[in-house]
This record gives structure tokens, C-alpha cells and sequence, in this order.
């Protein structure tokens, strides 16, 4: 029999261990970060870390799910491929709803767990878990390695997976085995792998949208999150300009266009702003980029219109009529079939669609507002503000605030879990987002909300991270408890938090100085001393039960 290898040259390769093998890989990836918590089936991937510590710093968070969450806002904030280390069983299960998160806000993070050994795997072993099972739902690819020589490769091949053509989340399941099995690396011949770069669009396609616009007497444009990650806000602004459509967004496609921009409505949908929604229900043709059409945003779907056209662009062909039936589905490089839209359509003269009442546009993003309300809170941070700042938000009625009352100069200043809806994202997110940009994350939380993630206040204080918690206090779930007062006749239960908790003691007892607000005249003061400080700070911010959205 023939040898088909050089055993010469395999035995000149350096031997190495498995998760030695899996940080060389990561560096080669250029990943400088990494979030996790250790555990018994990842201390030898630990280990390797401790000696590339100069070249990897790792952030030990309070819990999994904060460190999850860690990843998602480093990767929105900077565009790259965030990174998730955990153990085992409970370690790993505790990365699931973080894990999910990025999947339904399409965002680029990659999951590395431990396992028992191999011949340990479905014995029942002590925290051993099928992960990799668990998540093949919510993962856009996830791997278990088994065979330490495609451990490099698998690795590569997850980055490329993540942020490649629509992103999304990717797990990686290593057995404790394949972290200290010793293998010949070949780090010569170990490379990252080329991204698969997004097919062309179809140029009929795209004439046949120019002709639609140029005919259309009232278009407006949604704009989704994957605008927002393919970094559109020139063709979007020049598409309306040539147009005359208005621009509207989803909650993930906020800060794409700037708040000052004079043909943009904010946001659109089950909670956007009724100039936006108005716009839409009365447009006779919508172009979608970058939008999934989903229940929270598709209210033009009710509209006494029936000869609404609808233009969807996207780079994920299973979104064309997936929610809506598009007239037109343009799938493939979006910002290249933006680039060739915008050269053949014939620019409109007058730029007045006419579908939009003018007396409405001063109400986006306004900072007028009575004190004590919401409007009143946001004005003041669009003032104090600056463009590079973060707005990262939990989930409930705030949320929803934040997202219609705040100013945007910036793309990428705005994040939010929007597809999960997840209460406790915030603080990891702020967390992570800091640590990769440098820009300062201003947090908008619930009593609520901020429950659920509480213990992350120690990762604030242990890595410095400037972050502004603004918490709107109503003693309830306020979203849930407006449910129950519209659809049941204001039979409350189990939405009236009634905790007692101090939660400015409680920010001081981590290491956090904080105030509470009870006289709303006093919070100018507050946020404009406090929104440029380098240390992190917490707002308690008494907010009327029935305020509502």
C-alpha cells in the first residue's frame, strides 16, 4: 500500500494540545476579546488562554447569559465576530437565550463550549448536556468536533459562517478530549477562510424597481437591520432623494438615517410614531431594505389601499415573501443593487409626495415634552448626548420610548433585543459594546427589566465601564400590565412588582454612586453632569404607573 503523507514533515510540526489549537485559531482570527465564565471542561482552553493573555483579554462576567449577551453588543457595536467561551451542561444552557438573541436580530457572534469526553457523551456524565442538539434551532450552523484534525479548520470555518451573507450566531462544542488530545498544528498552512461574498443581484430585477419608483406617486421606504449592517445610509438617503420617498424604520433599522435628515419619519410599526405609520398606509409603494416584514412593522398589510406595490431588497432569499408577497424581490448584494437603482431612476422634480401631513415632521424625534414624562427624560439625553454614544435598552416600555424619542447621528447607536424581545439584555450588552468601540453606552432599563440582569453591575465595576443606567421605575411590568388594562378590563396580576427594592443602595453596594429621582426638576442636573464621566452611574427614575406608550 502507497503512504499517502510525508510522516518526515508531520513529525517536523509542532505538537501541540487541542485547545492550544483553538486559540491560535482564534488569533489568527484577530480575536482580541473574549467574554465567558470558566468551568471543568474548559480549564485546559483557560490555561492556553492565561498564556496568550497579552493577546487575548478575556471579561469574566456575573453569569453565561450576561457574557452571551457581552458578545452580541461587541459584535453590533464594531461589525466583528463576537466571542463566547463556557463550560458544560448548566454554563452552556445558560448561553441559550443570548444565543437566541443573535439569531433573530441576525448578529455575528461565535459560542464555544466544553463537553465531557467523547466516550463520556450520552452516559448520563456529570454535567454533561447535548448542546449542540439544543441550539441547531437557533444557530445559523453549530459544530461538535470530534476529530482534533479538523478542530483549526472548524473554527475558521465558524467565522466565516457568522458573518458571511446574512450573519447570525454559530456554535462550537468541543469535548474535553479534543482540548487535550496533542496534535501536529500546522500553522503555516492554518488561514482564515475567505467570507463567501453575497451573489449579484439581478439587474431585470432591479430595472423593473426603477420603473415602479419612477411611476410611483407616493413611495416611502422601510428600513430594516440589515441595512443597518450593511452600512446603506448613503444609497438609502440618495434613493430618497431621487425619489421623494420618505424613509421610515423598524426598531432594528434605527440611527441608519440620521434623526436631522429632512425626509425621515422614525420609527414605524406596532409602536412607531403615527407620521411614519401614516406614511406607510397611505403610500402606494413601499421598498423594504433589509426587512424582515414581520408582525411588529407590517401594518401597511391593513391598509384600504389594495394597489400597494411592495420592492423588497435583501440578502436572505428566505425572507422574499416569507411574511408579505413582494412585487419585486431583489436578493444579493443590496448596497451594490442600491448603487444600481439609484444610476436609472429618473430623478422625481418635485419632491413633495404629498402623503405626508408637513404639521407632523416637527413631532420626530421632538425635544419638546412636558417634565415628568418620558419625552421630558429623552429630550435631555438628545441634548447632553453626543453622536458617538450608545443608546442600548432591555425591554418594555422604555424600550419602546427610547426607540421613538431619541436623536441618532450615528449608525450602529442603537441597541436593542428586537426579534427576541429579551428582558436583561442590556447591561452585557452595554458591557460588551464599551469594551469593543470605546463608545459610551447609555443604558434605558426597567425595574423590571433590570432584574433580570442585575448582577452584571459587578462586570461594570470590575472593567470600568462608563455606562449611564437610566432606570425607569413604574413598580410594575409595565407592557404586560397595559395588556391587562386594555384587553381586561384592568384585572392586574402578577404585574405590580411591589419588591421594595433600593436599587440606588443596591448600585452602591457593587461600587456604583446613583441617585434617586423624585422631583423631576433635579434630572438636567443629573444627566448633564453625569453623561461625560468616565465612572459608571445609576439613575433611579420615579415614572407614573399609567404612563404607558
Amino acid at each position: 500500500m502507497e503512504c499517502n503523507f510525508d510522516l518526515g514533515v508531520l513529525m517536523a510540526k509542532k505538537r501541540i494540545k487541542g485547545a492550544q489549537i483553538l486559540i491560535e485559531a482564534l488569533i489568527k482570527e484577530g480575536v482580541t476579546d473574549i467574554f465567558g465564565y470558566p468551568g471543568g471542561q474548559v480549564v485546559d482552553i483557560y490555561n492556553e488562554l492565561y498564556k496568550k493573555r497579552k493577546v487575548i483579554k478575556h471579561y469574566l462576567t456575573a453569569n453565561e447569559q450576561g457574557a452571551a449577551h457581552a458578545a452580541d453588543g461587541y459584535a453590533r457595536a464594531t461589525g466583528k465576530v463576537g466571542v463566547v467561551l463556557a463550560t458544560s451542561g448548566p454554563g452552556a444552557t445558560n448561553l441559550v437565550t443570548g444565543i437566541a438573541n443573535a439569531m433573530l436580530d441576525s448578529v455575528p457572534i461565535v459560542a464555544i463550549t466544553g463537553n465531557v469526553p467523547t466516550h463520556m457523551i450520552g452516559k448520563d456524565s456529570f454535567q454533561e448536556i447535548n448542546i449542540y442538539g439544543i441550539t441547531m434551532p437557533i444557530t445559523k450552523h453549530n459544530y461538535f468536533v470530534t476529530d482534533i484534525s479538523e478542530l483549526a479548520y472548524t473554527v475558521h470555518e465558524a467565522f466565516s459562517v457568522a458573518r458571511s451573507g446574512r450573519p447570525g450566531p454559530v456554535l462550537i462544542d468541543i469535548p474535553r478530549d479534543i482540548q487535550e488530545a496533542i496534535y501536529p498544528y500546522d500553522a503555516e498552512n492554518d488561514s482564515v477562510l475567505a467570507d463567501v461574498i453575497p451573489a449579484e443581484s439581478d439587474m431585470h430585477l432591479i430595472k423593473k424597481a426603477a420603473r415602479e419608483i419612477n411611476v410611483a406617486k407616493c413611495p416611502v421606504i422601510i428600513v430594516g437591520g440589515g441595512a443597518a449592517k450593511a452600512g446603506l445610509t448613503d444609497e438609502i438617503e440618495k434613493l430618497s432623494e431621487l425619489s421623494g420617498a420618505y424613509i421610515t424604520c423598524t426598531m432594528p433599522g434605527l440611527s441608519v438615517i440620521p434623526s436631522t435628515y429632512n425626509r425621515y419619519l422614525g420609527l414605524q410599526g406596532a409602536n412607531g410614531n403615527s407620521e411614519a405609520n401614516y406614511a406607510v398606509l397611505n403610500s402606494d409603494l413601499v421598498i423594504g431594505i433589509g426587512v424582515r416584514f414581520s408582525d411588529k412593522s407590517a401594518l401597511f398589510m391593513d391598509s384600504e389601499n389594495g394597489n400597494k406595490k411592495i420592492i423588497h431588497l435583501d440578502i436572505d432569499d428566505a425572507e422574499i415573501n416569507k411574511n408579505i408577497t413582494a412585487d419585486i424581490g431583489i436578493v444579493g448584494n443590496i448596497k451594490k443593487a442600491l448603487s444600481e437603482l439609484n444610476k436609472i431612476i429618473v430623478p422625481r422634480q418635485n419632491n413633495d409626495t404629498g402623503y405626508v401631513d408637513k404639521k407632523v415632521l416637527k413631532n420626530v424625534a421632538s425635544d419638546s415634552g412636558t417634565k415628568g414624562t418620558p419625552e421630558y427624560v429623552f429630550s435631555l439625553l438628545n441634548k447632553y448626548k453626543s453622536d458617538e454614544d450608545l443608546i442600548v435598552t432591555d425591554v418594555g416600555e422604555h424600550q419602546i420610548w427610547a426607540a421613538r424619542y431619541s436623536r441618532f447621528g450615528k449608525p450602529n447607536s442603537f441597541l436593542s433585543s428586537c426579534g427576541l424581545g429579551e428582558m436583561g439584555y442590556g447591561i452585557g450588552a452595554s458591557i460588551g459594546a464599551y469594551i469593543g468601540s470605546g463608545r459610551k453606552p447609555i443604558l434605558i432599563t426597567g425595574d423590571g427589566s433590570f432584574g433580570m440582569s442585575l448582577q452584571e453591575m459587578a462586570t461594570v465595576v470590575t472593567f470600568d465601564i462608563p455606562v449611564l443606567i437610566l432606570l425607569f421605575n413604574n413598580n410594575s411590568l409595565g407592557l404586560v400590565r397595559q395588556q391587562q388594562k386594555n384587553l381586561f378590563k384592568e384585572k392586574y396580576y402578577a404585574t405590580t412588582l411591589d419588591r421594595k427594592t433600593d436599587f440606588v443602595k443596591l448600585a452602591e453596594a457593587f461600587g456604583i454612586n446613583g441617585v434617586k429621582v423624585d422631583r423631576i426638576s433635579d434630572l438636567e442636573t443629573i444627566i448633564s453632569k453625569n453623561i461625560k464621566s468616565k465612572k459608571p452611574f445609576f439613575v433611579d427614575i420615579t415614572t407614573d404607573i399609567e404612563e404607558g406608550i
